[in-house]
């Protein structure tokens, strides 16, 4: 919470208002993120001390996790993220997606993830454990270079086997 806003997040951003069961749950969804890492970035530069452009960068990591991946691309609420949806953005996903997947990039969004899970578990949005386990998956970078090489490393008919690792097929 800021030091000017007494309204707590979870009474801001209600959890179900992120549950997507049409297109325009999925806008709502998606315009209430954007507010959301809006508030996120201000509270790291003022209550943080962190300076702006980190701050925005770290919210820039976040956004394009739970934006692009989450409400976009899985339709899932962000706040209700199942075990192994950080490593398959990760491991997969932000892979396949990118011109030219790298590690450094996909590090400094990795960094924005778990400051914003960190940041959600201390207002209240989302459990402890639920942020750990957020934090074990943004961490496991040894593991995603690996993959980013594998990826490249990729010969004719071997993308099945690659993307089989892990999957986006739920």
């Amino acid at each position: 919470m800021t030091a000017t806003d007494s309204t707590s997040l979870a009474e801001t951003f209600p959890l179900e208002a992120f549950d997507i069961d049409g297109l325009q749950d999925e806008i709502r969804a998606d315009r209430l993120c954007q507010q959301l890492l809006r508030r996120f970035a201000a509270d790291l530069a003022t209550g943080a001390g962190l300076p702006p452009a980190e701050a925005g960068a770290l919210a820039h990591g976040a956004d394009y996790f739970l934006r692009e991946f989450m409400i976009d691309d899985r339709r899932e609420n962000p706040f209700r993220l199942r075990a192994g949806r950080v490593r398959q953005f990760a491991d997969t996903w932000y892979i396949i997606r990118n011109l030219e997947p790298n590690l450094a990039e996909l590090t400094d969004l990795l960094e924005g993830v778990m400051a914003a899970y960190h940041y959600f578990g201390e207002q209240g949005l989302v459990s402890t454990d639920l942020a750990q386990q957020v934090r074990g998956e943004c961490e496991d970078l040894e593991f995603y270079r690996e993959r980013i090489e594998s990826f490249w490393a990729i010969e004719e008919g071997g993308y099945p086997a690659w993307e089989s690792r892990c999957s986006l097929k739920d």
